[in-house]
């Protein structure tokens, strides 16, 4: 009897709290910012580039994080409009295991990219890619295009476009990545 009583309970709190977290995991963030998410997650290709300041960067480094891998240039319109969203969605969440990782492709002078960058105030990781290894490894066709990569380092989403990453989806969609192992 007293099995049965426990098993009543049990079901009624998990009732409650499929009740209580409703809300929020009401809308999923992969269809309302239109996610393309794959059938079977695959590794993240790796990569190393330089950054900004010349260091070598490589996504390994980014290994236990939820990393938005995002590629870009300074002559696209897009790219311009949603980065100062993922500078605000990085600030939020840096601190919690979020990483984003700004790959430019851009092939001309250099400063272009650090004036860019100073500009828009961006204090993101951002890489230089200008032979485009990362962009072929990722079938890099449009801009800007970003990869979600889940802390497993395994691919759990591909973006194609600009995106507003400081709405209430970004922030449900990390928040959600954040909780996944």
């Amino acid at each position: 009897m007293a099995a049965d009583s426990h098993r009543i309970v049990a079901r009624w709190l998990g009732g409650l709290l499929l009740l209580c977290a409703a809300p929020l995991w009401a809308a999923d963030p992969f269809t309302e910012l239109e996610i393309d998410r794959p059938k079977t997650r695959m590794e993240a290709p790796g990569f190393t580039l330089n950054s900004l300041a010349g260091d070598r960067v490589s996504l390994a480094d980014f290994r236990g994080k939820v990393v938005l891998l995002n590629f870009w240039a300074t002559w696209c319109g897009s790219c311009r409009q949603e980065m100062p969203a993922m500078e605000r969605l990085w600030n939020r969440y840096r601190d919690q295991g979020f990483a984003i990782l700004a790959v430019s492709v851009d092939r001309g002078d250099p400063r272009q990219v650090d004036e860019f960058v100073e500009k828009l105030g961006l204090s993101y990781p951002i890489v230089r890619d200008p032979q485009a290894l990362a962009r072929r490894q990722y079938e890099i066709s449009v801009l800007p295009m970003s990869y979600l990569i889940g802390r497993d380092g395994k691919l759990s989403g591909r973006i194609i476009g600009e995106r507003q990453w400081d709405s209430d989806a970004a922030r449900r969609l990390v928040e959600v990545l954040l909780v996944q192992r």
